[in-house]
């Protein structure tokens, strides 16, 4: 079942929206402010967002750049919900990685056309990646160990100095600013260029480079789990635990248990 998320400060419309969409069978979240709506996508992990734009505390543009700035959040796809926008904010909801737009007041076709839209698409882009785009591997020394392991970076020049960046820092806390200030280009645009050509974002890479370093340390030493996290690039270790047993369904300490080596 799809997770929707609807960020929106009039409660009448918020409802409403929740009511379309749970009669069609998705799970919703709702919040009332922008601020609100970051806590839950990245404490939730919805499968699509639906924001207004004006809004208190964090309008939608904010809540738009915080969520593809976070390494948990940044491929959520994301729909704008606005009773008016011109040429000017429709530009700059696109350059920070917005996927659509709904125009308020929008009729019950509309937005189940839009979401379902977003989410096929979504869906498309998983399944072509997965089968026709294995990466390649590249044999490197690991600047936190050094020691030769493999790293599964795609082999595409255009795109080479991200990688080189990432796997010399990706234990240093980096995140997708750090990434674009070195190759000179904004987030957003670096963002979306990473994801057309590979299926993944920036961010996404960051958090896979982290947990292949994560996983070869818990199956061949004997450091903590804190130590782990700490030495590939996470300065909460909380933050490390959730996002391991998101990628691999189970936490450190029982994964350690089923693959250690010595």
């Amino acid at each position: 079942m799809s997770k929707i998320l609807v960020i929106e400060d009039e409660a009448r419309t918020r409802d409403m929206f929740r009511d379309c969409l749970e009669a069609e069978g998705f799970q919703t979240l709702a919040a009332e402010d922008g601020l609100a709506g970051i806590e839950l996508a990245r404490q939730h992990f919805p499968n699509l967002v639906l924001c207004d734009i004006v809004m208190p505390k964090v309008d939608g543009y904010g809540v738009l750049s915080q969520l593809r700035q976070d390494v948990t959040t940044a491929t959520i796809p994301f729909i704008f919900i606005t009773a008016k926008i011109g040429k000017a904010e429709r530009r700059q909801g696109m350059t920070l990685g917005a996927d659509d737009y709904l125009t308020k007041p929008s009729t019950v076709e509309e937005l189940l056309e839009a979401v379902s839209a977003r989410l096929e698409k979504q869906a498309i882009l998983q399944r072509y990646y997965s089968a026709n785009c294995q990466p390649s591997v590249v044999s490197v020394v690991s600047t936190v160990s050094e020691r030769e392991t493999e790293l599964f970076f795609p082999n595409i020049p255009e795109l080479g100095k991200v990688f080189e960046f990432i796997e010399v820092n990706y234990n240093n806390g980096i995140t997708l600013c750090d990434v674009a200030k070195a190759v000179g280009y904004s987030p957003a645009y670096l963002t979306n260029r990473v994801k057309l050509e590979t299926g993944r974002t920036v961010n996404r890479w960051i958090i896979e480079r982290r947990m292949a370093e994560a996983l070869f340390l818990l199956r061949t030493t004997k450091q903590s789990v804190e130590q782990i996290a700490t030495a590939v690039g996470y300065q909460n270790t909380c933050h490390f635990f959730r996002q391991f047993r998101q990628y691999q369904g189970t936490t450190p300490q029982e994964w350690r248990k089923k693959h250690r080596t010595s």
